[in-house]
């Protein structure tokens, strides 16, 4: 049986640079928010049901989903963000499985990358949990500087998770992102030997 490992975190908490160290490292591995992009792609049924909830502004005139126009929507509006992960989140989890079951039958574990894992109560789905993590301080820094929000923007995405200290105290295990990335690479490193030990 291959072992089922979530990874997940907080917006901003250097869970995409741990998830890059884990695929260079030869895991494999699949992105629950590149598999998000894919069932709201132009002529999916995913995206023709955003449109009927969102209306026709929520489709660009490219054919694509307006990603912005949406986030500003879901993320002032509970019942909305709702709405859409009831669209996204059934064919995100039926594509997940079907990236374990097509994996060669020796693999001893494989990853999937999935920010919204407790959110959704997918945990029970998988062998173990990585939580990557840092004080929410910084994360509401990171999360500032990167996507240029103000800090009630900011503060109001990181609202829309569950805080990362009840994430960490729901994790099998726990990377810690607010020392170098040396350091992130070392606990990465040795991650990886315990889950192939195994």
């Amino acid at each position: 049986m291959i072992r089922r490992i979530a990874l997940t975190g907080g917006i901003a908490t250097g869970k995409s640079y741990v998830a890059n160290k884990i695929k260079e490292s030869g895991v494999p591995m699949v992105d629950a928010d590149v598999l998000s992009r894919e069932v709201v792609a132009p002529g999916t049924p995913g995206l023709a049901a955003v449109r009927r909830r969102f209306g026709p502004d929520a489709v660009r005139r490219d054919g694509t989903m307006d990603r912005v126009r949406i986030a500003q929507i879901v993320f002032k509006d509970k019942r909305a963000r709702l709405d859409l992960e009831a669209i996204i989140h059934p064919a995100v989890q039926k594509a997940i499985d079907e990236f374990f079951a097509t994996l060669p039958k020796r693999t001893p574990f494989a990853v999937a990358d999935i920010p919204l894992l407790f959110e959704t109560g997918r945990e029970n789905q998988f062998n173990a949990v990585v939580v990557v993590a840092c004080p929410r301080e910084l994360q509401l820094q990171r999360l500032m500087e990167r996507n240029k929000l103000s800090k009630e923007d900011a503060e109001r995405r990181l609202n829309a998770q569950l805080p990362i200290d009840q994430k960490v105290k729901k994790a099998t295990h726990v990377i810690r992102t607010e020392g170098s990335f040396e350091e992130t690479d070392r606990q990465v490193a040795e991650l990886i030997k315990k889950l192939a030990a195994k």
